[in-house]
């Protein structure tokens, strides 16, 4: 009996949804360390080509994610422990981007604050509906605000123009349209904790 519960229980921390989540955060460092490589003194032709690289690492951990949520469906892997490390990969990639962005004047340091504050209240809210079992569906516009965020940090990991396009105004756009969504996103999911919340008690009361 017990060896088939420890089995069930590694599976449960151990499976190829879980690997993949792992991937993307193995890959927020390699990405840091990239971007501290990128120096304003150099000139544009080695900061783009170390931007390059810290974008192929920053899609390979987007691929991931994708391939991540496709696994899971396949498998019918659904635990408590995925639905922490997913999103906690998630943001561990999105803030460690943004934040050695700082540095190198491509974002201001009040944008990281804003963002990364609805990230962690967000964050902290869904640990708490998983603990009550209340569940609140990924509205629509959290994965425009996803896909958004990708598009502009891209934009500005690689910030000079390529092909004609301006990479540094393309980032800029995305990036902010991302913040409107994030806020709006993040209000919406707010709101349908606290009535989620609220049809719960009634129902026990």
């Amino acid at each position: 009996m017990m060896p088939l519960m420890e089995k069930a229980k590694r599976k449960e921390y151990l499976n190829w949804p879980n690997y993949l989540s792992f991937l993307r955060i193995i890959l927020v460092p390699a990405v840091m360390i990239c971007m501290m490589w990128i120096k304003p003194e150099r000139g544009p032709r080695y900061n783009l080509e170390i931007g390059l690289l810290a974008l192929g690492l920053f899609v390979i951990a987007g691929i991931s994610d994708v391939v991540d949520g496709y696994v899971a469906r396949r498998m019918k892997i659904n635990n408590v422990f995925g639905k922490f490390l997913d999103p906690l990969a998630d943001k561990l990639i999105l803030l460690g981007v943004l934040t050695m962005l700082i540095p190198i004047a491509r974002v201001p340091a009040w944008l990281v604050v804003v963002i990364m504050s609805r990230e962690i209240i967000i964050t902290a809210l869904r640990g708490v509906a998983i603990h009550e079992q209340i569940v609140i569906v990924a509205s629509y516009w959290g994965k425009k605000k996803t896909a958004c965020q990708n598009v502009g940090l891209g934009g500005l990991l690689i910030y000079y123009p390529m092909f004609g396009i301006d990479l540094k105004l393309v980032g800029w756009f995305f990036l902010i349209l991302s913040l409107v969504i994030s806020l709006g996103s993040g209000f919406l999911y707010v709101r349908s904790f606290f009535k989620m919340v609220s049809q719960k008690g009634s129902a026990k009361g």
